[in-house]
């Protein structure tokens, strides 16, 4: 069974941003953790994206959620008091 890769966009079903891109990356590598990467070209965006398997975002994300991490959280500017 091939493993499934996925963009942050395609896992997460919205932009990842930056910042969150290079978390992801950089665990990745500290994991040594294999990717591809697909050239795009939209309207917001052209270059190279990298792609993860499905297991290790799935990883990744619960990880973050066990530590209660969220990476790039929703904050939408108000305080939480």
């Amino acid at each position: 069974m091939k493993n499934e890769m996925l963009s942050l966009y395609d896992y997460l079903g919205r932009p990842a941003g930056g910042e969150l891109g290079k978390e992801v990356a950089t665990y990745a590598k500290l994991k040594k953790q294999p990717f591809t990467q697909k050239e795009i070209s939209i309207p917001t965006y052209k270059g190279k994206i990298q792609m993860y398997s499905r297991e290790f975002l799935d990883s990744y994300f619960q990880k973050h959620e066990r530590e209660d991490i969220l990476p790039q959280d929703t904050y939408d500017g108000d305080l939480p008091f």
